[in-house]
């Protein structure tokens, strides 16, 4: 890595290869199959016809070759970086000039991601995900790893605004104290030496990530596939249906292999900077996740996991929810892939360390699996204080009016739906952005609602289903006091900047009979 006097640094200068290395494979394949082939076989490389062109295919073909490498020294030698005056920049292109920059205060997320190749070489790409960034975050590709692992403390400990670590050019000054969240007006982020050091919560075992997959759903549906095939073929007398599933089972091994390589050797740490993530099997990945920053989550289980006791969770993250319809966005969006009950408590406890509540065992692992009384007259607190669909609205869910429900804590808002598919999905406070009270006409004839809570794009949609009238206007109410509640006690977008008091949740109207 180069760097100029104005703070300006280069990637890597192996960088564009890197990148483009598939383009040069694709220039030597179409220049020299027939060749290789001909080589292969005993034969001459050029055969009488092209003997003749042979010095005027190979001018061709070197000139091709070194306008491609000319392409790549460009686009290393136009690429540079910045961090500076509380943002990270990166400038682009050689006749299309390109800047990109980020908010440190706005950084949702930072990714050190090594694909094989940049694994080989000892590089790593640093990616900053930012609020409603979308496909226009700031990608650095590639640094060495060990210096994108030191920029990327770097940032996040300017980012949390733990310290002010900018300062003037040419002093060893730090920015103006007293002013926590605000970065110095000039100058460049000073180098952090090392990383903060982080504690492994959980690692996950490949026996299990092996065994989910074989129970998830994806089974289930080629399990019944091969049934009806197999009933189909044996009503018809005809063999074409099992041809049908030739496709499906191909589908499914690379959906499987998908999720194994993704998955594979997951381990889960804290550190000052947030959540750590670590995984990948052939291309590695390594997330931080700040405190307060995810969100929404969500708890699932399938119905096969419930043998063992397994659950995934998955997160809302700003930046993220732009490529969570892909392998690469799922994989980013998964908080924990697999997991025990006792491990999903865990990570619960780091995204929300303050659960708000003094018994959050008890009230998470009724979000997991509770029901309501089956009773008319028993209390929602015998549930973990789970309000649920009335039992008037029971013949439009009949095996779900029990599950479906809310609760509230003082730092988030629990809502669990699903009798077999189970989920329970938990909202930060100050993470709610707008919420909707939604009711048709059969719903209007039960006088039950659906409210919905409308939070940045990503796996979980947070909505609460067949809530009576008057518990769902109630909480509309009372939900939208503890957001701006919260949003005040927030001061600044650096997370370990100081809060305010936390003031008492507001309370709910009447529960339902």
């Amino acid at each position: 890595m180069t760097g100029s006097g104005d703070g300006w640094q280069r990637v890597h200068p192996a960088s564009p290869f890197v990148r483009g290395w598939v383009a040069l494979a694709a220039l030597f394949f179409f220049f020299g199959r027939d060749s290789v082939e001909r080589l292969l076989q005993g034969a001459p490389v050029f055969d009488e016809r092209l003997a003749g062109r042979a010095p005027w295919l190979l001018l061709g073909g070197g000139t091709v070759l070194l306008l491609t490498v000319l392409g790549f020294v460009l686009s290393w030698y136009f690429t540079r970086y910045q961090v500076a005056d509380g943002y990270v920049r990166v400038n682009t292109g050689f006749l299309f000039k390109q800047q990109r920059q980020a908010r440190l205060d706005r950084v949702q997320a930072i990714d050190v991601v090594q694909p094989l190749l940049a694994r080989i070489f000892g590089l790593a790409e640093l990616r900053f995900e930012v609020a409603d960034a979308g496909q226009s975050a700031v990608h650095l590709a590639y640094l060495r790893a060990d210096e994108a692992r030191r920029l990327r403390a770097t940032i996040l400990a300017s980012a949390s605004g733990a310290a002010d670590v900018t300062a003037p050019p040419g002093t060893g000054q730090q920015g103006q104290p007293g002013e926590p969240g605000r970065p110095a007006q000039s100058g460049h982020v000073r180098p952090a030496a090392v990383e903060a050091p982080e504690h492994t919560v959980l690692t996950v075992p490949p026996g299990r990530l092996a065994g989910s997959l074989v129970l998830s759903e994806q089974s289930v549906v080629i399990v019944l596939g091969a049934v009806a095939s197999v009933v189909l073929s044996a009503v018809t007398e005809s063999r074409s249906f099992y041809f049908y599933l030739i496709p499906a089972g191909l589908g499914l091994v690379a959906a499987y292999w998908n999720s194994f390589n993704k998955g594979y050797n997951f381990t889960a740490a804290i550190s000052a900077d947030g959540i750590r993530l670590h995984y990948g099997l052939l291309d590695t990945q390594a997330q931080t996740l700040p405190p307060g920053r995810i969100q929404a989550l969500r708890v699932s289980q399938p119905p096969l996991w419930r043998i063992f006791g397994w659950y995934r969770m998955q997160v809302n993250v700003a930046g993220y929810g732009t490529a969570g319809s892909n392998g690469e966005g799922s994989s980013r969006t998964t908080l924990l892939p697999v997991g025990t009950l006792a491990e999903v408590l865990t990570m619960l406890s780091l995204v929300l360390p303050d659960p708000g509540t003094p018994d959050p065992v008890r009230i998470f692992t009724a979000g997991l699996h509770g029901l309501a009384p089956a009773a008319g007259g028993a209390a929602a607190s015998d549930d973990g204080g789970f309000v649920t669909t009335p039992r008037r609205a029971r013949l439009l869910a009949p095996l779900g009016w029990r599950r479906n429900g809310f609760a509230a804590t003082d730092t988030a808002l629990l809502i669990r739906s699903g009798r077999w598919w189970r989920q329970l999905v938990l909202v930060p406070h100050q993470r709610t952005q707008s919420m909707a009270l939604q009711q048709g006409p059969v719903a209007r004839r039960f006088r039950v609602a659906d409210l919905v809570l409308h939070t940045t794009a990503g796996p979980v949609a947070p909505r609460l289903v067949q809530a009576g009238l008057d518990e769902g206007r109630a909480l509309l109410d009372a939900q939208a006091a503890r957001a701006r509640t919260a949003r005040k006690r927030q001061t600044s977008e650096h997370w370990l900047a100081r809060t305010s008091p936390l003031e008492p949740a507001p309370q709910e109207g009447p529960q339902h009979g």
